[in-house]
């Protein structure tokens, strides 16, 4: 056998002996009907448990080419999305292409691969959203959806999910699960809505305002990490140049879809809408928005005692409330886990003024500084999720239900002012935390504080503060409470918040 220079050689020895698996075998590779979906989806399942590696081994044997695989072309890192098109060419044996139909355009499929992520505790999660095709902010938009570029691509996925490791190079992630899937009626009903309020933005002239908050399943998100460096003016309205965007399934619905259908080990979710011809008239978050006002004026104790609550005066209670106006028993609402839409419950005193500021999932401070702003985890959280504001207000003893409110961070604020404030504290932790201990023991620093930007702050985030410094201060449960710093010290663990006066702006 011949030895190909620049082959590893055990890398050598196992495509040799593909190469003699395929002389007893040539129809292996390729044997598929591109016409049937129960043919491509019979091949496809013989990828499960295949790497990526493995696949291009085959391949390459097949026709000959070991000289190709070398040590570089499996180590390399640095395109994002290397992995986009590999199975495309090298196991269903067709050229890559931009083309707005289906990739199976006989069988009406659609091959989409997409990334699971393990947590800590063994458990899978969708690890990103689910690119379906580009939109174009360049031309007249197609308004019905039945004939759009979307629905050739959704109408039935050939859905291959692989192991994310980012530890190991991305050619030796593993593949897991290969099924077809198309979304159900019900969610296709708020597709569909999804699809007109993106199309609604565009005709207006306001792409440049699209955020994937906008929408419930079906988003517009940012295409490539220098996004805002891909303007592109606009066909409609006065040509703003906006971001170039894909139309996607947000990361929730990609977790919902993978567990309810894949897995098929998730936790009973109650519907909303039990009726999905009811989304045929009026939008999903009309009939979120009804269900409750028709409760506004009512106090929390009336609200309590109509739905046989114990009125206790916990933070949990207005929420639990909210559920129970929405008509369901529990706080796992089908269509809020798959848009992610996040409930907050607002109370706004006699003085008008709102007791707490909103806080959201910790960070930590080695993480934060070797983000990017289009891939920060507070840059795609408040792009992502919806919120659900229910609004109390009080008078006398109890609060009053005001109203209800669906909202997301306008883009124009998300790459502003917060952008501002989070590239503010990037900073701070790089050139070095300040610190100040008082005489009383607590200790104040020098990150963004509610006084220094319009709409978030950093406040900490744990059961109690904790501190390592380098002066040999130490207070609290370091290892509990605290995350390290740059330049090896510890402070406790910090969220990012967002201030009351913006929330009480955003509520009018």
């Amino acid at each position: 056998m011949t030895k190909y220079t620049g082959v590893p050689d055990n890398l050598f020895l196992s495509c040799y002996n593909l190469v003699i698996k395929f002389t007893e075998d040539k129809d292996l590779l390729f044997n598929y009907d591109s016409s049937s979906p129960e043919s491509i989806l019979t091949y496809a399942k013989e990828l499960e448990g295949m790497t990526f590696l493995d696949v291009k081994k085959r391949y390459l044997a097949y026709y000959n080419r070991l000289h190709e695989l070398t040590e570089d072309s499996i180590n390399d890192t640095n395109a994002k999305g290397q992995l986009g098109n590999f199975l495309e060419e090298y196991y269903f044996g067709y050229k890559p292409n931009s083309d707005q139909e289906a990739d199976f355009k006989e069988a009406g499929v659609e091959l989409k691969q997409t990334c699971i992520d393990q947590k800590k505790n063994g458990s899978y999660t969708a690890g990103e959203r689910l690119s379906i095709t580009n939109i174009s902010f360049e031309e007249p938009v197609e308004i019905e959806f039945y004939r759009s570029h979307v629905w050739n691509k959704i109408r039935l996925i050939l859905l291959v999910h692989y192991l994310r490791d980012k530890t190991i190079p991305r050619m030796n992630n593993k593949i897991l699960y290969v099924n077809l899937f198309t979304p159900p009626q019900a969610d296709l009903e708020i597709i569909i809505n999804d699809y007109n309020k993106i199309n609604a933005k565009i005709t207006a002239g306001l792409a440049h305002e699209i955020s994937e908050g906008d929408t419930m399943y079906l988003g517009a998100c940012t295409k490539g990490a220098t996004a805002a460096k891909s303007l592109r003016p606009q066909y409609y309205g006065d040509h703003i140049p906006a971001k170039k965007r894909n139309f996607c399934f947000k990361r929730s619905y990609m977790d919902y879809v993978l567990h309810n259908f894949v897995l098929k080990d998730s936790v009973p979710y109650e519907p909303i809408i039990k009726d999905s011809s009811l989304l045929e008239k009026n939008s999903f978050e009309d009939i979120i928005i009804e269900k409750i006002e028709k409760h506004v004026g009512e106090t929390d104790y009336r609200l309590c005692e109509y739905y046989d609550r114990i009125y206790n005066n916990n933070k949990a209670q207005w929420v639990d409330l909210t559920y129970r106006m929405l008509g369901i028993k529990g706080n796992h609402a089908e269509e809020f886990v798959k848009s992610n839409i996040v409930v907050k419950t607002i109370r706004i005193e006699e003085n008008g003024k709102i007791r707490e500021n909103m806080s959201f999932p910790p960070f930590r401070f080695m993480d934060l500084i070797q983000e990017e702003w289009e891939d920060s985890e507070l840059y795609n959280y408040f792009s992502e999720t919806k919120f659900l504001f229910v609004i109390f207000k009080r008078h006398g003893e109890h609060y009053q239900l005001q109203k209800a409110k669906f909202w997301n961070m306008p883009a124009a604020d998300l790459d502003g002012d917060v952008q501002e404030g989070w590239l503010q504290v990037k900073n701070s932790l790089i050139s070095g935390v300040k610190f100040d201990i008082k005489p009383n023991g607590t200790i104040s620093n020098n990150l963004l504080g509610q006084q220094d930007n319009r709409i978030i702050h950093v406040r900490p985030h744990a059961t109690k503060a904790a501190y390592r410094l380098n002066d040999g201060f130490e207070k609290g449960n370091v290892e509990r409470d605290a995350n390290p710093l740059p330049d090896g010290q510890w402070m406790t663990t910090q969220s990012f918040w967002i201030n009351n006066s913006y929330i009480l702006e955003q509520l009018d």
